[in-house]
C-alpha cells in the first residue's frame, strides 16, 4: 500500500477534531495529515532528531521522548486517540505501551507488520526470514527487536481485557477483513480499555 493510501485508512478511524498523541510519529506526516484534513490537533513524541525536525518543518507539535521509558508525564485519558502505527514492534515493553496507549487515550489505534501473511509463512517454511516490502530488513539489521502477528496482538488484547472495536488487515490500497492474519501485511486494531 502506497503511503498516502495507508495514512488515509488510518485518519479515517480518527474522529474528527480528535486531540491525538502519535507515539513514534517519524517525521510527523500521519498527525500533520490528520491536523489538515481531520481537524485534529495533539503531539507527536518522536526520539529520532532528524525525524523531530520534519515534524518542526511540518508544524507538527513534537515531544522527543524514549517510548521505552513509559508514558507518565500523560494522565489518563489525556487524549481522545492515541496512535502507534509501526511502532510496537520496535519496543522493548510492547505489552505495557498497548496498556499505556488505552490508558493515556479513549481509544488506541495500533498497526504493525503482520509476520503470518502468507509470503512471510513460506519464507519460514523454507528456512529463511521472510524479506519483504513490508518487512524490507535482513534478519541481521532489522530494527525491529520482535515480530507478531494479528492473531498474537488478538490474545495479547484479551490477556489484558482490552477491547478490540475494529480490526483488519491492510494490503496494498485494499482493506482486508476476510482471514487478515493469513492475507494482509499489516495487522490494525482500534482498541479501547
Amino acid at each position: 500500500m502506497n503511503k498516502q493510501a495507508f495514512i488515509s485508512s488510518i485518519a479515517e478511524l480518527v474522529p474528527v477534531g480528535s486531540r491525538v498523541l502519535d507515539l513514534g510519529c517519524g517525521d510527523g506526516d500521519l498527525l500533520n495529515y490528520l491536523q489538515l484534513h481531520r481537524g485534529c490537533d495533539g503531539y507527536g513524541v518522536e526520539i529520532d532528531d532528524q525525524n523531530v525536525l520534519q515534524c518542526v518543518r511540518r508544524g507538527v507539535q513534537v515531544l522527543q521522548l524514549n517510548l521505552d521509558e513509559g508514558l507518565t508525564i500523560f494522565e489518563d485519558f489525556s487524549f481522545d486517540v492515541v496512535l502507534q502505527i509501526d511502532t510496537l514492534q520496535n519496543l522493548r515493553n510492547a505489552e505495557t505501551m498497548v496498556m499505556e496507549t488505552v490508558r493515556v487515550g479513549k481509544i488506541g489505534i495500533v498497526a504493525f507488520p503482520n509476520f503470518a501473511h502468507w509470503p512471510n509463512r513460506i519464507s519460514i517454511l523454507r528456512g529463511a526470514m521472510p524479506v519483504t516490502k513490508r518487512l524490507p530488513y535482513q534478519w541481521y539489521d532489522t530494527p525491529n527487536i520482535r515480530v507478531g502477528t494479528f492473531y498474537d496482538f488478538e490474545l495479547l488484547a484479551k490477556k489484558n481485557k482490552i477491547k478490540i472495536l475494529d480490526s483488519f488487515g491492510v494490503k496494498d490500497s485494499s482493506i482486508i477483513r476476510l482471514f487478515p492474519n493469513l492475507l494482509a501485511p499489516t495487522a490494525v486494531f482500534k482498541i479501547e480499555h
